[in-house]
């Protein structure tokens, strides 16, 4: 029996969203917040943080914000479903592309689970002040490459480079977006037209 592309590109996701819950799991069980283990001397460390906002640790607005960011992650992910499907039944489309927006998708749905339900999982996990749990659980990060640090004559003091502690999820999206940027520009150029 043939699988068919939209079949192979569900496992797909379905396997780096079940990569990325095991993470956070793994991290929130067995380890406390703000704990940081080294993995790579100074140069990779799993940090445990909680992230109220957006990829990367970006704030978003409060109780309103993260809110309205879960709905728009919702609407964002049906719509990528949407046009993958789409996409996948059309021959002439690259599997780089379908590919690429798979991993977007998955990483979106990685950080929805995450705000939607481990407020409910654990409550201590819910937005400090946040009106009830579901929507407003924060989301689970981990991976931080301080790379080194630096200081320009007009800081009063040093800033580390990509000091941000993010996710599988948002390295998926990241990733997905780089590759079909870098690419599968044309792709999408003659779409456009």
């Amino acid at each position: 029996m043939k699988i068919s592309r939209g079949t192979k590109l569900f496992i797909l996701g379905a396997i780096l969203v079940v990569i990325d819950q095991i993470i956070k799991v793994l991290v929130k069980t067995n380890m406390s917040l703000g704990e940081t283990i080294d993995v790579l001397g100074d140069w990779f460390k799993l940090h445990y943080v909680l992230n109220e906002g957006m990829a990367f640790g970006m704030a978003f607005g409060g109780f309103f914000g993260k809110a309205l960011l879960s709905v728009f992650r919702i609407i964002l992910f049906g719509a990528l479903c949407w046009w993958i499907n789409g996409l996948s039944r059309k021959k002439d489309v690259p599997v780089g592309v379908l590919v690429g927006l798979t991993m977007i998708t998955a990483g979106a749905m990685g950080n929805i689970i995450d705000c939607l339900f481990y407020g409910i999982i654990w409550p201590e996990i819910t937005m400090p002040g946040a009106p009830f749990a579901f929507m407003f659980g924060r989301v689970v990060d981990m991976f931080y490459f301080p790379l080194f640090d630096y200081q320009l004559p007009w800081m009063d003091y040093p800033q580390t480079f990509f000091g941000a502690v993010f996710n599988f999820a948002d390295s998926c999206v990241t990733c997905g977006a780089i590759y079909l940027l870098l690419f599968q520009y044309k792709f999408f150029s003659q779409e456009s037209k």
